[in-house]
């Protein structure tokens, strides 16, 4: 489908290259050919508006003081050059001569009546200044100027509100790029409205935000979203490094959702122990159509839409949020699964560990990292070897909610080789944590692309041993289950799991 052209704003100028909000940044930006340009405000104690994102001066000039608590003298003694703390008249003076168009935020409404006086009174064309941030603001804003361009806030999961509409008049929807689906954006579009994101910054989710049909990105790097606006390419269908970033920034993204969101409505899948929530269906919907903008012709295979297997297409493999039932009841053991294969061969995967804000992830014969840094299993000390399930700990899963057949004999069989099971309530985060040296070993009763694939790709690139229960090197089994262990415990923990089994 052809969407009409996207444009990039510049969040406070050329900030990946310039210190933000900066006249060298902002500068920079226009010179770069971004559309829009992005600025904060703030005002000083004698009531000049100035160019800052921060209440506070400590993060980006290392003073620590309230922007509030200062004259616009003292503040203007902080940096050097065209790094320093400009003023807005200044900044609306660069963009006299130029095409570009300012775009003025505000987390507060207390200075937006300064700043629409000081605006009209600049002579810059009214049409190129544009209002965004506060909602508040915002009304105020339209109250005082009926012609003022608005891009309204909604950041919220769920239809923008049409009092909210009616009372603004605004040009866009302005809202962080979780909240946008193909959906909302024709909803929104329907309303004879934009659609805006913020804040993207890397080129998979500004792929997605392209194929879906948003108007507008926010950015820190603009000259990466200008390449990825001039790019209409397809992409290889087996680019591991494309397939990689993808992976790592539906992860990423993942990370922040579980720590922002509250589960939200809750419901039952199979019985009553099957939960399912919002946030489930929400990033499942989102990984789904971050993949399609990337990967066009790859299958996909989710927890909570569905999908076949299929043994000649990539296809991506996904549980948005495993271990619901302890995401519902805030226990902090859940993960997301997302993996992709060809056939039975895993050649992508990542997991995570929300609550620890870690992301696990491993491309095949790459090696396996965690947030970025290299996982290896840590050597054992010599004297473990001779008993090396002692004082250590291997984790578990239930059968839904009742003990997998074996699960007792299994329990017993580590408590006479003086080692503790644990039941965690996540397959993924519990196959995972051999790789991160969570416990020596992990088992699950039946294996499950969706849930255990990316874990146990992990695992092999980490240097795990990953089995299924014929004792063979699988990361793949078509039947039964999977146990991943340390290398030094291999052979005493799989007699033992086997044992049970039997």
């Amino acid at each position: 489908m052809k969407h009409p052209p996207l444009f990039a704003t510049a969040h406070r100028g050329d900030s990946s290259s310039f210190r933000e909000n900066t006249i060298a940044s902002i500068q920079s930006a226009i010179n770069l050919g971004a559309e829009i340009v992005e600025i904060d405000i703030r005002q000083s104690r004698d009531g000049h508006i100035i160019v800052l994102h921060d209440s506070s001066l400590e993060r980006l000039w290392g003073f620590p003081a309230e922007a509030s608590s200062l004259n616009l003298d003292e503040i203007s003694q902080i940096g050097f050059a065209q790094f320093r703390i400009p003023t807005l008249e200044t900044v609306l003076e660069l963009f006299q001569s130029t095409k570009c168009s300012i775009m003025i935020d505000m987390d507060t409404p207390i200075h937006a009546i300064n700043a629409l006086k000081l605006v009209e009174g600049s002579g810059l064309d009214p049409t190129r200044v544009i209002w965004c941030g506060n909602l508040e603001a915002m009304l105020l804003i339209r109250q005082n100027s009926s012609t003022s361009r608005i891009w309204a806030p909604w950041n919220e999961n769920k239809s923008v509100d049409q009092e909210l509409i009616k009372e603004l008049s605004p040009e866009f929807i302005n809202s962080h790029y979780s909240f946008w689906t193909t959906s909302r954006i024709a909803e929104v579009h329907a309303l004879g409205l934009k659609a805006s994101a913020w804040t993207i910054d890397d080129a998979p989710t500004m792929r997605w935000a392209k194929s879906i049909g948003i108007d507008s990105i926010t950015t820190n790097n603009l000259e990466l979203l200008q390449k990825v606006i001039a790019d209409d390419s397809d992409a290889d269908p087996l680019d591991i490094d494309r397939a990689i970033e993808l992976a790592q920034s539906i992860g990423t993204w993942a990370i922040q959702v579980c720590n922002w969101m509250v589960p939200g409505d809750i419901q039952t899948k199979a019985n009553p122990a099957d939960l399912v929530t919002e946030v489930d269906l929400f990033i499942e919907r989102h990984a789904r159509e971050m993949i399609k903008a990337t990967f066009p012709t790859h299958n996909i295979v989710g927890e909570e839409f569905g999908g076949e297997f299929d043994p000649l297409t990539p296809t991506w493999y996904i549980d948005p949020v495993d271990g619901t039932t302890n995401f519902a009841n805030r226990t902090p053991w859940s993960s997301l699964s997302l993996s992709l294969a060809v056939g039975t061969d895993p050649l992508v995967g990542v997991t995570i560990d929300p609550w620890r804000n870690k992301l696990f992830q491993a491309a095949k014969g790459r090696g396996a990292t965690v947030n970025g840094l290299p996982l290896v299993v840590p050597k054992p000390i010599d004297a473990s070897t001779k008993t090396p399930l002692a004082g250590r700990v291997v984790l578990t899963e239930l059968a839904g909610s009742e003990p997998w057949p074996g699960f007792q004999n299994f329990l017993e069989g580590l408590h006479e080789s003086y080692c503790t099971m644990r039941v965690m309530g996540a397959g993924t985060l519990t196959l995972t944590a051999a790789a991160a040296n969570y416990g020596i070993g992990s088992v699950v009763h039946r294996f499950s692309p969706i849930d255990h694939l990316a874990a146990a790709l992990i695992a092999k690139e980490a240097g795990c041993i990953v089995l299924n229960e014929q004792g063979e090197e699988d990361l793949f089994p078509t039947n039964g289950g999977m146990l991943i262990v340390h290398p030094v415990a291999s052979t005493a923990l799989f007699d033992i799991w086997v044992a049970a089994l039997k």
